[in-house]
């Protein structure tokens, strides 16, 4: 098995334990949040909201690209066995975050009585910052660990770790709440919950991965040396990251300003469904970076090439169907759980989605390409381009379009970013997305969403049923126009048979669904026989 295929099989089964994490851990958040929403009141409600917030924007300065570069350094270093450089890059990230997070601790425990009662005007909350200020260190460091264990590609711990900080806050934080706490027990519960993942990856950092390691003297001079190239890495992404951010907030602000409040609740309504497909788009963007990671652009160019043609395929085979099914299930889908209530949101939902198809571009792919391969310089720059044109998009169409326009400047600014991207990669790599395949997977789901579509315009019934039929009716033409139009062919199955063979029972329900792939597969093969006259 070459390299890429071993890439793409470990990031199968990293991506899997993580859309399960993500599943199961989202699931218990809902449950929790909605028990929990049964006995807090509304000002306690709100009073939480608020003390979580100067912690928020305080970890917003503390990490600095550390992270991702350690999910990058972890993952290169596996692969040309550098342990002994591998045991200082932790130690420079833990130091680091142990730093700042206790600076940042500090001075949110000196501000707490001072941002509840000056800034909020809400004396009240004083005691909740305080103790929301105790995460701060043990969040610090878990991002540093779980970009650790993200670069070791131990997927299936973090998810589990996911598991169990959603599981010990809704069950802590309701109980704590029902009987009598209010504010103080949903925040003693988030407290608790950060404190005893902590305590479980600090452990599972040290036994699985840490104490295997190479043993090498530490001194200041050695850690110094390990975290420049760890600063060098990240203060370029930390920069976009934020720049990000900034972007974001300036939408917010502009649709706040020109937006009434009627639309703005439908879109969050719609929002809340199109999170779905991070279910899928998660688990995919965090295994391709430490995929990329492992590859020297200079050396290994023609398998970095092959990872990244079918890291867009496979992506847009699973992202592009899925997002298509949203759009045309919108309505049946929203008017399952609310009826006729939010009459514009089955609308946005469907415009929301439209961003995702772009992974048939690459959109998905670039920037884990880009940071894989240490160009985080680039990755900035494209950001304060996002900036630029999402400023000038957003102060024209929002104004003039409202609603409309806030929808398409979120995903239409990062089009001319895209295609810059697309030509810097082609230009200096000679790595290009493979267009027909895209064509193909485009048309596969595009068929499987208009006859979707006719149908729930023809079909009456209620909107559950409508809802199950139609998922099932997309699914199926899907599933058979894929293969039959060459959306998928043999090598592609034979790949996923391979890159999945290591999941247990997954992997043989995932046989199954692969075997029924293939039936309309040998009819577009099988050549016509010639009688004989």
């Amino acid at each position: 098995m070459d390299k890429a295929l071993i890439a793409g099989r470990d990031s199968a089964s990293g991506g899997f334990w993580l859309f399960i994490g993500k599943i199961v851990s989202t699931v218990i958040l809902t449950v929790g949040t909605i028990f929990m929403g049964q006995f807090i009141s509304v000002e306690d409600y709100g009073l939480y909201a608020i003390a979580l917030i100067p912690a928020t924007t305080l970890l917003l300065f503390q990490d600095w690209g550390i992270s991702p570069a350690l999910i990058k350094y972890c993952a290169q270093y596996r692969v040309t066995n550098e342990k002994s450089d591998l045991r200082r890059m932790i130690l420079a990230g833990l130091i680091f975050g142990s730093i700042t997070g206790t600076a940042l601790t500090i001075l949110s425990l000196l501000m707490a009585n001072f941002i509840g009662t000056a800034v909020f005007s809400k004396p009240e909350s004083s005691f909740l910052i305080t103790l929301v200020s105790i995460t701060i260190l043990p969040l610090s460091l878990l991002t540093a660990i779980e970009s650790i264990l993200i670069g070791f590609e131990r997927m299936k711990l973090k998810g589990l770790t996911m598991i169990l900080r959603s599981t010990v806050y809704c069950t802590l934080a309701p109980i704590l709440v029902y009987v009598g706490y209010g504010a103080s027990g949903a925040i003693v519960g988030y407290v608790v919950s950060i404190l005893a993942t902590f305590a479980v990856e600090i452990i599972l950092l040290y036994f699985t991965i840490f104490r295997k390691l190479d043993r090498n003297k530490m001194n200041k001079s050695t850690l110094f040396q390990s975290l420049k190239p760890l600063l060098r890495f990240g203060v370029p992404l930390a920069i976009g990251t934020l720049i990000g951010g900034l972007t974001a907030q300036f939408y917010s602000f502009m649709m706040a300003s020109f937006v009434d409040e009627m639309m703005i609740g439908n879109l969050q309504i719609a929002r809340n469904f199109s999170i779905a497909l991070d279910f899928i788009i998660f688990p995919i963007t965090t295994v391709l970076f430490p995929a990329f990671s492992k590859f020297n652009p200079q050396k290994e160019r023609q398998a970095l090439k092959k990872v990244f043609i079918a890291s867009v395929k496979y992506t847009s085979l699973f992202v592009v169907p899925a997002s298509m099914a949203l759009m045309v299930l919108s309505k049946p889908l929203i008017g399952t759980l609310f009826g006729d209530k939010w009459f514009f949101a089955p609308i946005f939902l469907s415009f929301i989605v439209i961003g995702d198809l772009f992974g048939l571009l690459g959109n998905l792919s670039m920037t884990n390409f880009l940071n894989g391969i240490g160009q985080t310089t680039i990755v900035m720059k494209l950001s304060l381009l996002t900036l630029t044109t999402g400023i000038l998009a957003a102060s024209f169409l929002i104004p003039q379009f409202g609603m409309p326009g806030y929808i398409f400047v979120c995903f239409g600014a990062n089009i001319p970013t895209l295609f810059v991207s697309i030509y810097w990669i082609w230009k200096h790599y000679g790595i290009k997305v493979d267009y027909q395949n895209s064509a193909k997977i485009f048309c596969a789901s595009a068929i499987a969403a208009i006859i979707t579509y006719l149908f729930l315009n023809i079909f009456a019934a209620t909107a559950w049923v409508l809802l199950t039929t139609g998922f099932l009716l997309f699914l199926t033409i899907y599933l058979i126009a894929a293969p039959l139009i060459g959306a998928v062919n043999q090598v592609d199955i034979n790949n996923f048979r391979a890159i999945f063979s290591n999941l247990g029972i997954i992997s043989r329900l995932l046989e199954i669904l692969l075997t029924l792939v293939e039936k309309p597969l040998k009819l577009r093969t099988q050549k016509p026989k010639i009688r004989k006259q």
